[in-house]
């Protein structure tokens, strides 16, 4: 099983001329914690992460919220403190020295990267541009598929079902595909993510059971809490 069978496709990224407040309102607009940086061609510079933006906020001469506030108040509130406090660039905050997989590079190969290093997440590229993302919980996804102790090899015609899965997803009025992520072996489709109801959950399924080629669907979708909205 190789990245480009267990990445998340739909990255969102920022501009590396772009400003902090830029990224701070993707991360909450999208409920994510980390964006690759990019420069004009789309190439891949850096990566800016919520514990970049957290850092720069403890650097600050802005007033320091208790403890308790801190777990209490949730992510929106600090990096709506780091706004009000300090504005810069996204260049200026990011990691420069970003790990990063091509699209054959083996799971077992990427998961020794993220012991490695104590990072959450790796972008896939393509000659420098991003074409995906794969997480610690991305790597969970891959673990559930397990056949005897070892992860299937997915087929070139199971690749290419994922492929159309991605495209019917982004049909599914709401979802948050950034946030869903899928394996395929042998036609048979697990999900997983968010989703803001039940409703969105079905939608989410039907959208992938009218695919041809799918034969079973398992969904396992949760639900964001109300904070992490910013509400």
């Amino acid at each position: 099983m190789q990245a480009r069978d267990i990445m998340t496709t739909s990255v969102i990224s920022v501009p590396l001329e772009g400003q902090i407040e830029d990224a701070v309102r993707l991360m909450l607009d999208h409920n994510i914690s980390a964006l690759p940086v990019v420069d004009a061609e789309g190439d891949l510079k850096g990566l800016v992460s919520e514990g970049d933006l957290m850092r720069r906020v403890r650097e600050t001469d802005g007033p320091r919220r208790s403890w308790w506030l801190e777990v209490l108040g949730g992510a929106s509130e600090s990096a709506q403190d780091f706004v009000k406090f300090k504005s810069h660039r996204v260049e200026d905050v990011m990691t420069r020295d970003v790990v990063s997989v091509e699209e054959d590079t083996n799971v077992a190969e990427i998961a020794r990267l993220l012991e490695k290093h104590r990072i959450k997440r790796v972008p896939v590229v393509r000659s420098d541009k991003v074409v995906g993302i794969v997480s610690r919980a991305n790597l969970l996804h891959a673990l559930s598929a397990l056949q005897d102790g070892a992860l299937p090899e997915p087929s070139e015609d199971d690749r290419v079902l994922r492929a159309k899965i991605e495209e019917a997803l982004k049909e599914v009025p709401g979802a948050a595909v950034n946030l869903i992520n899928y394996t395929v072996d042998k036609g048979n489709v697990a999900v997983w993510g968010v989703a803001d109801s039940d409703f969105e959950e079905n939608a989410i399924r039907v959208a992938v059971e009218n695919v041809p080629g799918v034969r079973m669907v398992e969904v396992h979708m949760g639900r964001l809490p109300a904070w992490a909205y910013g509400i």
